[in-house]
């Protein structure tokens, strides 16, 4: 498959669209009528000193949080409330700043329980193990083991995730994400925590999913690096404002991103 240009970018269908949110605890705005999109086959960067209201964007986009303003329209439907399990079935899939998994089983396990949305028995024909249940494991178990292969993680496979490293630990949780076969996939600082070999690792991965799979991604990155090496578009938000959009280049000499955020010390 070939990884779209630019120009195929710029003239792509819109995947998702935030029209307006805001967001609001108590006193706190979080979000302030904030409106950009995401383009089907791009990696879209949401970028911003602590405090933007980069996280909180994301969990307004899965659902987590419902916006006091504002709607998304997600592949030609418009909504104003979501909840996360719709979301997820909709083809949104999220990993998490911190790690969110089930440290007490195996990587293939975990990565497994992103393919329940997927799965068509019941919870009775489940617990059988049995005839159609059984034959639907399997055709599942087959799948996550394609992840596993793709993202190099068979030496871990039968590893209890609590007992693995932590760049190993992000790797298994975007295999997880990666089960649910998303349209859309929200990363939420995927190299937090990593050292130079792991970041350079993540964001191979996070290229190869886009192309392999052409799998659409939003990701929240710190490193600005990273985020111009893998980013196709960038919006920036500072104070739950946004204050720049478009490709890394035109964000990076943004005279107002400079002031924000690229010219503070990271």
């Amino acid at each position: 498959m070939r990884a779209p240009s630019q120009s195929d970018i710029a003239a792509g269908e819109v995947l998702l669209a935030v029209e307006n949110v805001s967001l609001s605890f108590g006193g706190v705005h979080a979000i302030r009528d904030v409106s950009f999109d995401i383009r089907k086959g791009e990696i879209r960067a949401i970028i911003g000193p602590n405090g933007a209201g980069k996280t909180s964007m994301l969990n307004v986009i899965n659902g987590f949080y419902t916006p006091q303003r504002g709607k998304i329209t997600f592949r030609g439907q418009t909504r104003s409330k979501m909840r996360p399990h719709d979301a997820a079935a909709g083809g949104i899939a999220r990993t998490f700043q911190n790690v969110a998994l089930f440290r007490g089983m195996s990587a293939l396990d975990n990565i497994m329980a992103g393919r329940t949305l997927r799965m068509k028995r019941g919870l009775f024909w489940q617990m059988l193990r049995f005839g159609p249940a059984m034959k639907e494991e399997v055709e599942h178990r087959l799948r996550a083991e394609e992840i596993i292969d793709f993202l190099h993680i068979e030496h871990i496979r039968k590893v209890q995730v609590g007992r693995l490293p932590y760049g190993l630990q992000k790797r298994v949780e975007l295999a997880r994400a990666l089960a649910m076969e998303p349209d859309l996939l929200l990363l939420d600082e995927p190299m937090a925590g990593m050292n130079l070999e792991e970041k350079e690792d993540m964001s191979r991965f996070i290229l190869d999913v886009n192309q392999h799979f052409g799998t659409t991604i939003a990701l929240i990155e710190h490193d600005m690096g990273v985020v111009m090496d893998l980013s196709d578009r960038v919006v920036v938000l500072d104070y739950g404002r946004k204050i720049a959009d478009g490709t890394p280049e035109d964000v990076k000499q943004d005279q107002a991103v400079i002031d924000a955020y690229l010219g503070v010390a990271h």
